[in-house]
């Protein structure tokens, strides 16, 4: 499978609720409009005021916001406290991060807007909601190593500045809530920041949250790009010209990310939650010439594989049975999906098929893994990236 999965994206490596989780008491995001009559644009989107979207409703399977013990935090790098920690490797990481190879990359040209008009119908509704899931997650890792490079100013300064890679997060989801004014719409991201729910957790499960999403990130977009750039009609929008040097920030964010670990649940926590989510828009990836399936086995596969570099234990994807128990659980979610558009009893309707993703996610879990080690992929020495 993973050679199949190879020879259609173009596979290259990259150039080098949980166990002590629980909810924040911030409320979730709620429609704004206070008048009786709610605001909509002519795609059925709800407005919090005219070409302000109203965020979409949180479930288990949109962006979280993350937050952790940030003294805890301080501790860990406080050289008073841990003199051995490794700074002359975090001095050089630091002096990576300086050099800001993408500072005047993200500068759009004349045809986005016009690429914007083009795309209509379904299509329109279902891009902007990728758009709105994309800008959401970059914005999330903004405002988590903003305030971690605040919190570590004094006890680490070293480290402290290198979570200035919140400044690529914020150029990330700038760029993208850009694109949205395209569609004559917009997050209110100092809204969002205030309104979102944010699941704590401790700071040794928080560098999982993290890690993985950059590199998922990282192999979601660096595929994309490659079967983009092979697949020149399939190019919906401008933005996705601007992918490749994008997928490097995401990936030198992970690699700073890999200081300690833990690992299986998050792993297939991360790999679930976009399986599911990607299958429930197909229409999206058929539009840029995409098997929804094939796509993301093999960004999965991709991601696990450098995961395993680093991590303990990572889920084993070959094992018999992993991807059938996947393609249930979507199954179950289309259902799931179709009853939150009709007019039936939710929780009633809701519970079995909630019940077998549970079941599913068991399964999972209780599989084989991998230990240790990584291994090569048939043909990926004919790319360097």
């Amino acid at each position: 499978m993973q050679a199949a999965l190879n020879a259609r994206f173009g596979v290259a490596r990259p150039a080098t609720r949980a166990a002590g989780a629980h909810r924040s008491a911030v409320q979730p995001v709620r429609a704004a409009a206070a008048t009786e009559k709610e605001m909509t644009d002519d795609l059925g989107f709800k407005l919090m005021r005219r070409g302000v979207k109203v965020a979409a409703k949180e479930s288990i399977l949109t962006p979280r916001f993350y937050t952790t013990d940030f003294d805890e935090v301080d501790d860990i790098f406080n050289l008073e406290k841990n003199p051995n920690l490794p700074m002359e490797e975090l001095t050089a990481m630091l002096e990576e991060f300086r050099k800001d190879y993408n500072q005047k990359h993200f500068v759009r040209n004349d045809g986005f807007h016009d690429a914007a008009d083009e795309i209509q119908g379904p299509m329109r509704k279902i891009f902007i909601e990728f758009l709105e899931r994309f800008c959401t997650a970059e914005f999330f890792g903004f405002l988590l190593y903003k305030e971690l490079g605040r919190r570590l100013q004094k006890s680490n300064p070293v480290v402290a500045e290198i979570f200035t890679l919140a400044r690529d997060e914020a150029r990330h989801a700038g760029f993208v809530n850009k694109a949205l004014s395209d569609f004559n719409l917009a997050l209110d991201l100092g809204f969002l920041t205030k309104n979102r729910t944010y699941t704590f957790f401790k700071p040794k499960f928080i560098i999982y949250a993290t890690y993985l999403p950059e590199k998922i990130g990282y192999w979601r977009y660096i595929s994309m790009y490659r079967h983009l750039q092979r697949n020149p009609d399939n190019q919906l929008y401008p933005m996705f010209e601007y992918l490749e040097n994008w997928c490097q920030d995401e990936n030198r964010h992970g690699d700073f990310l890999t200081r300690s670990l833990w690992s299986r649940f998050f792993c297939l926590s991360v790999y679930i939650t976009m399986y599911l989510n990607d299958h429930s828009r197909s229409v999206f990836f058929g539009a840029l010439g995409l098997n929804t399936t094939q796509f993301n086995r093999h960004v999965i596969i991709e991601t696990n594989n450098a995961t395993a570099r680093v991590f303990p234990e990572v889920p084993d994807c070959d094992a018999p049975g992993f991807w059938d128990v996947m393609d249930r659980m979507v199954g179950y979610n289309e259902k799931l999906i179709a009853i939150d558009r009709s007019e039936a009893p939710e929780f009633l309707e809701k519970l079995p098929y909630t019940e077998r993703i549970l079941v599913g996610c068991l399964q999972l879990f209780f599989m084989p893994t991998l230990r240790s080690g990584s291994f090569d992929i048939e043909g990926a020495g004919s790319y360097q990236y």
